[in-house]
């Protein structure tokens, strides 16, 4: 099991940018599946974008494709989401998640449920102004 601390969120203006973080510790970090989720006020948990646990594939949520990026670096035990052009509808906060690939097997295809990931931060907040 990991434990997950998100930052980097804040207030901004539409078309700004944000990074987010998510610094990781326990160990295993590097054998997680990673995602990103996002909730509004009075809405469901939504995914966001994942990451493999090696970093070479991701896939995004048709409302961020084009303008969010997900990245991590293993020898840091982090997880970043570069969000750009950001729209007041991408106000929420976000949270950080993960799973074990020992859960889900070595073949990495994108999980979108919530259900599907077995760790989770606190939550960062991000409020875009328009």
């Amino acid at each position: 099991q990991v434990q997950l601390v998100e930052s980097g969120g804040g207030l901004v203006q539409a078309g700004d940018s944000l990074r987010l973080s998510c610094a990781a510790s326990g160990r295993g970090f590097s054998n997680y599946n990673m995602a990103w989720f996002r909730q509004a006020p009075g809405k469901e948990r939504e995914f966001v974008s994942t990451i493999a646990w090696t970093g070479s594939s991701t896939y995004y949520a048709d409302s961020v494709k084009g303008r969010f990026t997900i990245s991590r670096d293993n020898a840091k035990n982090t997880v970043f989401l570069q969000m750009n052009s950001l729209k007041s509808e991408d106000t929420a906060a976000y949270y950080c998640a993960g799973v074990d690939r020992q859960y889900t097997g070595n073949y990495f295809y994108p999980r979108t449920r919530k259900g599907d990931y077995t760790d989770w931060g606190q939550g960062t907040q991000v409020t875009v102004s328009s």
